[in-house]
């Protein structure tokens, strides 16, 4: 089960968001599938815990759109359309296009120029995108979300507002789940995955909005391109 803070116990909290972290990543990796239904008491076995922080677990989960909750039945692994999926990215396309909004008019965005602690967090997210780079090129999904969630994670709080951080982290999380549960069935994504991640940390470094925007919308149109065609399928 999770590790244990200094003084040998777990809070509540610590636990409580451990056990979300836990199944988030399962549903990220697939292992949780869409329409799966499980139990407090089910989950509570399996990481051998009470039940008071897994249901608080699976509650949050709930509020970040992840799952669905029944109180007769438990919870199960919410499944998105299409038509879902079309939705987080227009949402996650009005997110970016306010922060490059910022760094078109000069102020917050992308920290402050000469800052070497912004130099150095630069440099934190071009060697992330260089490793999603190369998950996609492998067609290893499940190393490709983990790195894609740290780029733009660590690539929006360069811009100076938290909030926006959070949301479109959430939003990249709820489109890797819907993306998730409609590659399952592709046995090999290699040449399929977007990669162009170094590409747009080289655009914003040069303030060239112009080019970080048509990345943007390149990866939203691949994304989903390759969603619908399997969502047919």
């Amino acid at each position: 089960m999770p590790a244990s803070s200094g003084n040998g116990t777990v809070t509540r909290s610590t636990l409580r968001q451990q056990i979300a972290d836990a199944l988030r990543d399962e549903v990220l990796a697939g292992r949780l599938q869409a329409g799966q239904e499980f139990t407090v008491k089910e989950i509570a076995e399996q990481y051998g815990v009470s039940a008071t922080p897994v249901r608080e677990a699976l509650v949050d989960l709930s509020a970040q759109g992840l799952l669905d909750a029944d109180q007769h039945r438990g919870f199960r692994v919410h499944e998105y359309t299409v038509e879902d999926f079309r939705g987080m990215l227009e949402a996650r396309s009005l997110v970016t296009d306010g922060m490059f909004q910022a760094l078109d008019g000069g102020h917050q965005g992308y920290g402050e120029q000469g800052d070497p602690r912004t130099a150095a967090a630069v440099a934190g997210v071009r060697r992330r995108g260089e490793e999603a780079r190369r998950a996609a090129d492998a067609g290893d999904l499940t190393i490709l979300i983990g790195y894609d969630l740290r780029f733009w994670r660590e690539l929006s709080i360069l811009f100076g507002n938290p909030y926006l951080a959070d949301f479109l982290h959430r939003l990249r999380v709820q489109s890797w789940v819907c993306t998730v549960q409609h590659l399952r069935r592709v046995t090999d994504l290699r040449g399929r995955l977007w990669s162009g991640h170094s590409e747009l940390v080289a655009a914003l470094a040069d303030r060239d909005t112009k080019t970080a925007r048509t990345i943007v919308a390149a990866n939203n149109t691949h994304a989903l391109n390759l969603v619908e065609r399997l969502g047919q399928g």
